[in-house]
C-alpha cells in the first residue's frame, strides 16, 4: 500500500496532497514531496555524507549522533544507526507527507523514543500527515491519532 502510495508501483485508486493528485505531477515530484521509508534503506554510495544533499543535519543531534557521523563509512553502521540516519535522510528533502514501513523496528527502546519523537514533532511543524506502519501495538497506540488493520487487502479503522 505504501509503495502504491508513493507511486511506485501501479495502483488504480486515486492519491492527492494538498487537494492535488498524484497523477497531475511528474512522478519524481510526487516522491520527494510524499517521502517514503522503506523498512530496510538502501545505501549506494561508501560514506554517510554522500547520502545527503545538504551540510546541515539538524535532526542527527537528536537521534544520538554527532556531526563526525557524515564522515563514517558506511560498512562500519550498526542497522539500528542506519536507520537512524534513514530517517534523518529522509527529513532532510522536507516531504509534505511521511509514508514509514516500521521505521523503528530495529531500534532499541530508547532510540525507538528519540525517532517517535522526532517523527512526531516534525509531523506537528511541518504539519505533515504521516503513515506509520507497525506490528507493535503498544507503538501504535503511543504514534497515531487514527489506527486501521490491513487484512486481505481491505483496510479497517480499528477499533470500528
Amino acid at each position: 500500500m505504501l509503495r502504491s502510495i508513493a507511486d511506485l508501483d501501479p495502483h488504480q485508486g486515486e492519491v492527492c496532497l494538498d487537494e492535488v493528485e498524484s497523477r497531475e505531477m511528474k512522478a519524481f515530484i510526487w516522491r520527494r514531496q510524499v517521502g517514503m521509508l522503506p523498512a530496510e534503506s538502501k545505501w549506494w554510495a561508501d560514506r554517510v555524507d554522500d547520502h545527503f544533499t545538504t551540510v546541515n543535519h539538524p535532526h542527527l543531534n537528536q537521534l544520538g549522533f554527532e556531526s563526525d557521523v557524515l564522515n563514517w563509512e558506511i560498512r562500519r553502521l550498526s542497522t539500528g544507526e542506519r536507520q537512524r540516519l534513514a530517517i534523518i535522510r529522509l527529513l532532510a528533502i522536507k516531504p509534505k507527507a511521511l509514508l514509514l514501513d516500521e521505521p523503528t523496528a530495529s531500534l532499541d527502546a530508547e532510540n525507538v523514543s528519540l525517532a517517535e519523537n522526532l517523527i512526531k514533532s516534525y509531523s506537528i511543524l511541518e504539519k505533515a500527515p504521516v503513515l506509520w506502519v507497525s506490528h507493535d501495538l503498544d507503538q501504535v497506540k503511543r504514534v497515531a491519532d487514527r489506527h486501521f488493520i490491513l487484512n486481505r487487502k481491505q483496510l479497517t479503522e480499528f477499533p470500528p
